[in-house]
């Protein structure tokens, strides 16, 4: 009993005291929606900067549509990321869970917060329009977990990706203060003097109008006619000048001409199309006045990206710490992260690894790490993979839960996968010894023990290898790989056939089926054959487009349609997106179009067409 309690997880004493009874159904954990978004805002911004390590955990309205669209130990690297990049652009994230962290020995120091997400067009400005679908049994575990929908719809925070940002700026056109460097035009022309010159002489007698205490006062509408000729405007109670550009150029013309006036300050305006339309110049009282100023533009542009940015607001800030986040399932969860807050997924693996880590330069999968363990055992999801290591290691984790969250009254397990996170991090972090060897490296360097797991989004079961060597692991409890040339789909089977009646139809039908093979099927409408043997798969194929199988009953089964294809097939089916919900009507589909583009342009593009060994349709013969 001693030796079991000591593998598990503690809770610092303050927090048992205030939560008698305390256990993982009762963490507290800061729930976060629009009213109280602002507030903190502030606070995790502080705990980012101060912790070492930043878990996120994603609840989302779905993952996939059909079992096959799930990612599985057939898929490659390549397959893989096709799946949930589907997944990511189809369904949507209503939870998002961050918890700032520290390791100090045994203790674990956690910030847990989960924000209520929900998108809307916040702005009204026609943009972006949202529609998302919905998997019925993720929203059942979201309700059982006590999650509100009313509460997410009408008090969840809203937000934008970048790119979408972009376009909003574009579309609503504020003034904004100038905080770029001013470069100076290469290569000043006449015309260059001549308008600086005449902007020079503008401003200085605006300055000197709206500065002259014994200009005698005037009619309202000659003093309204004057304004409007003069380009003079308000901002707020300061005197402001509209001085119009119609290129690039003489913006940074006019930019270098007012550094030579001390107390005034432009703003750009810019048109819809991303193009300064006018600068405003401000006009202030004094330096102290001009301070004052500054300041209320830094605010108001600080309130003015709240209300762009929403959410992505903590987006930014955990990219701009570069602190290692600690995810589980990176692949799936920064698929949406990519989607949703930065912009739409690129096609490839390669290109979304290269976008992401530009904003999320390390990025630890707690499931890579695990394998370094337990290379055999189904541990892939959080509970199994926490219950593992108390079981056959002594790592005790003390957790301390920040005051603002112990605070809290909130019992619902809402954003618990965080803090298991964190735990699950905490004991792999003793047992593999990831700790820095000196002090000095733990600032802004990462152990060496973890290096080689940074930004590793292909499942474990998957290799990250060229696609031309790239072996799968067909089975979940094996790491064996096999190699996706030693595949080969079968569909057209009847129905409720399993993979055991599968195999022994095949068994002795042919010298291929004496050796090592195995059947598994990928949903109820298409099987996988997989070969020990390299070089059997193409014989195979060959075998059942020449019909030459001896047993009857799969003769019967070929004259009903029995179809077979390679693993290229199976990759370009994920590539065009033919997403059925069977995996045998996608396969047909791509069938179909490939016969019609093979008819259509056999001879101006060859290379694109499926040889007859990749791709068999037996319905043809």
């Amino acid at each position: 009993m001693l030796q079991r309690r000591l593998f598990c997880t503690r809770i610092s004493k303050t927090i048992l005291q205030s939560n008698p009874g305390h256990n993982h159904s009762k963490w507290s954990v800061k729930q976060v929606t629009k009213s109280n978004f602002s507030a903190t805002l502030e606070e995790i911004s502080t705990f980012i900067s101060d912790s070492d390590f930043i878990a996120v955990s994603l609840k989302n309205t779905g993952a996939y549509s059909a079992p096959w669209q799930r990612i599985l130990p057939i898929d490659t690297a390549h397959t893989a990321y096709l799946k949930a990049k589907y997944a990511a652009e189809r369904f949507q994230v209503l939870q998002f869970a961050v918890c700032p962290f520290s390791i100090r020995g045994s203790k674990l120091i956690v910030h847990p917060y989960n924000f209520h997400l929900f998108p809307r067009d916040e702005l009204k400005i026609g943009m972006p329009s949202y529609s998302f679908s919905c998997q019925s049994s993720y929203l059942t575990s979201m309700a059982r977990q006590g999650f509100d929908f009313n509460a997410c719809i009408y008090d969840g925070i809203s937000y934008l990706s970048r790119s979408q940002e972009s376009a909003a700026i574009d579309r609503i056109g504020n003034a904004s203060h100038i905080t770029r460097k001013v470069q100076s035009p290469s290569g000043h022309t006449v015309a260059d003097s001549v308008f600086a010159e005449r902007i020079k002489s503008r401003v200085k007698h605006w300055i000197s109008s709206c500065r002259d205490t014994n200009k005698k006062p005037e009619d309202a509408l000659i003093s309204a006619l004057r304004k409007i000729v003069s380009g003079d405007e308000v901002y707020g109670s300061r005197p402001c000048l509209s001085i119009d550009v119609c290129s690039e150029r003489q913006v940074h013309l006019v930019l270098e001409t007012l550094k030579d006036f001390v107390d005034v300050i432009p703003l750009l305006t810019p048109a819809k199309g991303g193009m300064t339309m006018s600068i405003r110049v401000v006009l202030t009282s004094s330096e102290e006045d001009k301070i004052l100023l500054q300041k209320e533009l830094q605010n108001e542009e600080k309130e003015h990206n709240k209300r762009i940015r929403g959410f992505r607001e903590v987006i930014d800030l955990i990219s701009a710490s570069q602190k290692p986040v600690v995810v589980h399932n990176s692949l799936n969860d920064f698929t949406f992260v990519h989607s949703k807050f930065l912009a739409p997924l690129p096609p490839t693996l390669d290109e979304f690894k290269s976008s992401l880590c530009e904003v999320f330069p390390n990025v630890l999968d707690v499931t890579h790490l695990m394998k370094e363990i337990s290379p055999l055992k189904k541990v892939n999801n959080l509970p199994a993979s926490i219950s593992y290591l108390k079981q056959r290691f002594f790592a005790p984790v003390d957790m301390e839960i920040s005051n603002q969250a112990a605070e809290a009254t909130e019992v619902k397990t809402l954003g618990h996968d965080v803090l298991k996170i964190s735990e699950l991090f905490a004991k792999l972090y003793s047992i593999l010894k990831i700790a820095p060897k000196a002090p000095e490296a733990a600032e802004g360097h990462l152990p060496d023990a973890i290096e080689c797991y940074i930004n590793l989004f292909n499942p474990c079961f998957a290799s990250s290898h060229g696609l031309a060597d790239e072996g799968v692991s067909v089975w979940t409890d094996n790491t064996r790989k096999i190699s996706i040339k030693n595949l080969v789909f079968l569909w057209g089977f009847r129905g409720g056939t399993s993979a055991g009646q599968l195999k022994s139809l095949l068994y002795g039908s042919h010298e291929v089926f004496h050796n090592e093979f195995d059947v598994r099927l990928v949903d109820k409408s298409c099987a996988v054959v997989v070969f020990g043997n390299p070089g059997f798969s193409e014989v195979l194929l060959q075998l059942m487009d020449s019909g030459g199988i001896c047993t009857s009953t799969l003769k019967e089964m070929l004259a009903d349609g029995l179809t077979a294809a390679g693993y290229e097939a199976y990759q370009k089916v994920c590539e065009l997106g033919l997403w059925e919900a069977d995996l045998a009507s996608s396969f047909e589909r791509a069938l179909e179009e490939n016969d019609s583009f093979s008819e259509a342009h056999s001879q101006e593009l060859p290379g694109i067409c499926w040889n007859n060994d990749e791709m068999i349709n037996l319905d043809d013969l």
